[in-house]
């Protein structure tokens, strides 16, 4: 392995001031003379996040389950259901020696004041509001007339039980915006064929039809469909027919950003009134949305675009983030194991091993994040396996029974020891 010599710290002065986003001391994220994007903390030093997500006793990506599983089965026998610093000051200790330097989402309460930084899920998605929860879309209805209401609500709400040495804020955690696929319904036609007591049902067609002056014929010529009536779209979309026609995307595409705007305003104005001193993460993209959902996913209604970074893709997606919206970048849900690993058959006699490219994708991907002039950390996915998960190809830190995944925890140290030296390179290097 190279060894990555020091480098000299980047002064405050390397900044853009007008780059700048944030309050001053607090957290902020700018940009440097020589186009690196980079986290300062509330005294201006530069640092990249170094994140673990998920770091409770019960072992749950979300809230906690309302039975007790595997993992919280195991620590409560390991260190006891009645003391739960038992729990933090172990995890502390770990998390400290695989130099980790943030807690991501979830994070047990008991690890509060611990001297690491934080980021925090507002989970707007479930402020109160109706939800569209089908074939693959998952957003509250930004139609709903109660929608900017909760969101100021749920703003002033969620801040009591929020961690010191907070960075800032996610919006939400992997909502599905339905960009068109060949495979799968996309967000317009999953809005036309809701029930009517979704205003987004209602959204949708006087948005589609508003242009033909509401003559349903003349909008199915525009998509080169034969339209009838409106149940055809219902149908098509029971049967799980994608509409792909040229004009049916144009649609699309216009529709998408107007629940784009809806949704990244309405957030950012509820933050921004009640917390605005806190950086806002954007809402952790489970998949690229589109361009167009993008274009409204910018500054000053987010700070920094979020997004489930699975390994191997990292590249390919950091610059579909990277060009469409040309902002800083932060990496979530990241990770060396994924289906790939998990599903790829053994071959005796060929290599290398799937453990051994899980290593080497993984460490290809941790370490171009490094370098990647956009991106300002990463955030590993879970602390604990899921229960159907088997080691090595578990997503944990740690596996059901606490053991320590060395599998990931070796090279996760390893990388976060050396990330701001890798990025400082890089920046000498462009």
């Amino acid at each position: 392995m190279a060894k990555i010599r020091a480098a000299e710290p980047l002064a405050f002065r390397s900044f853009k001031p007008e780059t700048l986003r944030g309050s001053p001391g607090f957290f902020r994220v700018g940009q440097t003379s020589s186009g690196q994007w980079w986290l300062l903390d509330p005294h201006d030093r530069p640092f990249f996040v170094r994140s673990v997500a998920a770091v409770n006793r019960y072992g749950r990506a979300g809230p906690p389950a309302t039975h007790r599983g595997v993992y919280a089965v195991a620590v409560d026998q390991l260190y006891g259901y009645e003391d739960p610093a038992g729990f933090a000051r172990a995890a502390l200790q770990r998390l400290r020696r695989w130099q980790v330097n943030t807690l991501g989402p979830w994070a047990d309460p008991a690890l509060a004041g611990s001297g690491l930084y934080a980021t925090v899920l507002a989970d707007f998605r479930h402020a109160g509001g109706p939800v569209i929860h089908a074939h693959g879309v998952n957003l509250p209805d930004v139609f709903d007339t109660g929608w900017t209401g909760l969101c100021d609500l749920h703003a002033a709400q969620t801040a009591a039980a929020w961690p010191p040495g907070l960075i800032g804020v996610f919006t939400d955690d992997a909502l599905g915006w339905g960009p068109p696929r060949p495979d799968r319904l996309s967000l317009l036609q999953v809005c036309l064929s809701l029930e009517p007591n979704f205003a987004a049902y209602h959204a949708a067609w006087e948005f589609v039809l508003a242009p033909h002056g509401g003559n349903l014929a003349a909008l199915g010529r525009s998509w080169s469909l034969d339209l009838p009536n409106r149940e055809i779209i219902r149908q098509r979309t029971l049967e799980e027919r994608p509409l792909a026609t040229a004009g049916y995307l144009r649609d699309h595409e216009r529709f998408a950003r107007e629940v784009a705007h809806r949704y990244f305003a309405a957030t950012a104005a509820a933050l921004r009134r009640h917390h605005p001193h806190l950086l806002i993460l954007g809402c952790r993209f489970a998949e690229p949305p589109g361009a167009t959902v993008l274009a409204e996913c910018v500054y000053p209604r987010v700070d920094v675009v979020s997004w489930h970074c699975h390994g191997p893709d990292f590249a390919l997606h950091a610059e579909v983030y990277a060009r469409a919206a040309g902002m800083p970048l932060l990496l979530t849900a990241a990770g060396l194991s994924n289906e790939r690993f998990r599903a790829a058959p053994f071959k005796p006699h060929s290599g290398p091993t799937r453990l051994e490219r899980m290593l080497r994708d993984g460490r290809k991907a941790l370490t171009d994040a490094c370098a990647h002039p956009s991106v300002i950390g990463y955030e590993w996915a879970r602390w604990a396996d899921e229960p159907d998960e088997t080691p090595p190809f578990g997503t944990g830190l740690v596996h059901t029974d606490d053991r320590e995944a060395v599998e990931h925890t070796e090279l996760l140290a390893q990388i976060n020891a050396r990330a701001e030296r890798l990025r400082l390179r890089a920046a000498r290097n462009a």
